[in-house]
């Protein structure tokens, strides 16, 4: 089980230092962005990437996740068929909704409240480059070729970030800045992949695939939607209930965590393809177990620490003039512990979620996630008006935890495994302990007592889940 849990972290620990430096590299324009625009247009940022990322999904189809079911069993077809036909369908579709929004261009901008309407141009062709990646990306990660993946992402970034700076403290475009850059770092990702893509066509077509990808990826694409509205439909639901400037604030601070989405991020690049690949090895279960753990358990102490730092971390001055987070925006700090915990919970779902793929059972993935995605947009609608910001976060920490529950629930019939619950239970209280103590005495409690607190909080986030123990026998082998 040992050799297994070290095998995963080593991938995680490529796609987590690329993760974690792209991330970086990326974060980098929310303070930017924060000393640079005023929460109003900001705001505007925010609400045309939360379409985008709607899009994003429909732009797949589920074929993604497709491509990963059938390419790793090779039940199917040949390896060169298994990565052709969900990449020409996800061509043929982009282009058609990329050429719609082309063609409604205007009615698009007057709907969104986008005066500029180059940025919905800029939007129709990002969407497309980035569909085209998606299952060359996930090629690369199928053969884990984790270096080649992160050095591809890296760049992907850097691009991004460059132009940002170079467009808007130099040219001082503004807004249209921000797209250009994203649609410039798309098609450079793109270009690059292209070797990948063309190694990997033929056309030789394989009915049988074809229709085995679309009645395993449909059910995932209202899955997708529904995941993403848990994500994303606050910042939409906020500027219908309130104005830009709140959702500016909002989504500054939300940003923040980043810290947890990281963690999350990395650990999910390598846990698809070693789930999938580990499956059927004696003793799988019991290492999917002592995994969720262990995750519970490292994610707890990311949460703890950034809880009890988070209101110095963001006044932090930066070599240029500002703070990490513009003075504008640093009453929405309040939010970020919540977000720690929501995205927490998403880890937790994303380790569950491997029996699903498992056992074929995508199909009761929209219900799941249709749960969360109902749930976020009830409570936004109840608790937005009453706290504002703090009420939106709420929502969505409120539908990561039914999404895992019930997903804990599910796959249990399934896919029976004995997790260690009431460890898994201690760590979720003492991280809602801490929380609980952020908001009571926040702006009020002096640095060193919440050290004190954080120390004593790790100590025994490290005791319950074992994570030293785990440590020291990774240094043994």
């Amino acid at each position: 089980m040992l050799d297994k849990i070290k095998s995963l972290s080593k991938q995680t620990l490529i796609y987590g230092t690329s993760t974690i430096v792209g991330r970086f590299l990326n974060f980098i324009l929310v303070p930017f962005y924060t000393n640079v625009f005023p929460p109003s247009e900001y705001g505007i940022v925010a609400v045309i990437f939360a379409y985008i990322a709607f899009l994003n999904i429909i732009y797949s189809l589920g074929f993604e996740a497709g491509y990963f079911r059938f390419a790793s069993g090779k039940e199917i077809g040949d390896e060169k068929q298994n990565f052709t036909q969900p990449f020409l369908t996800i061509l043929c579709n982009s282009a058609f909704l990329s050429a719609m929004i082309l063609i409604f261009n205007s009615g698009i901008s007057g709907l969104t409240g986008v005066k500029d309407q180059n940025i919905i141009i800029y939007s129709a062709f990002i969407l497309f480059f980035d569909a085209l990646a998606l299952v060359p990306f996930a090629n690369l990660r199928l053969k884990n070729k984790a270096k080649l993946f992160a050095t591809i992402k890296l760049i992907n970034i850097s691009v991004n970030v460059g132009l940002n700076l170079l467009l808007i403290l130099v040219f001082k475009m503004g807004l249209v800045a921000v797209f250009i850059s994203n649609l410039a770092a798309s098609l450079a990702t793109l270009l690059i992949l292209s070797p990948v893509i063309f190694r990997n066509l033929t056309l030789r077509f394989n009915r049988e695939l074809f229709r085995e990808l679309w009645k395993f990826s449909i059910p995932y694409l209202p899955a997708a939607l529904a995941s993403m509205v848990v994500q994303v439909v606050n910042i939409l639901i906020m500027r219908y209930l309130t104005d830009v400037q709140t959702v500016g604030i909002y989504n500054a601070n939300y940003k923040l965590g980043i810290f947890m989405m990281l963690v999350v991020s990395m650990f999910e690049y390598a846990w698809r393809p070693f789930f999938l690949n580990n499956a059927k090895e004696q003793g799988a279960k019991e290492l999917f177990a002592k995994i969720l753990t262990i995750f519970t358990g490292g994610a707890s102490l990311v949460l703890i620490i950034l809880t009890f730092t988070i209101e110095d971390i963001v006044k932090i001055p930066l070599p240029y003039k500002g703070f990490i987070i513009g003075p504008k925006y640093w009453g929405g700090v309040i939010i970020v512990p919540i977000v720690l915990f929501a995205y927490l919970f998403l880890g937790i779902y994303t380790n569950l979620i491997a029996g699903i793929y498992i056992e074929k059972k995508t199909k009761v993935l929209p219900f799941i996630t249709g749960l969360g995605a109902a749930l976020n947009i009830i409570t936004c609608f109840i608790l937005i008006p009453l706290w504002s910001i703090t009420g939106s976060a709420i929502s969505t920490l409120v539908s990561y935890v039914a999404m895992a529950f019930y997903m804990y629930i599910v796959v249990q019939r399934f896919y029976p495994v004995k997790y260690e619950t009431g460890k898994i239970i201690m760590l979720l209280s003492i991280n809602t302990l801490a929380i609980l103590i952020f908001n009571f005495s926040f702006g009020q409690m002096w640095l060193g007592y919440r050290l004190i607190l954080a120390a004593l909080f790790s100590g025994a986030v490290i005791y319950i889940s074992g994570l030293f123990k785990a440590s020291r026998l990774f240094q043994k082998t």
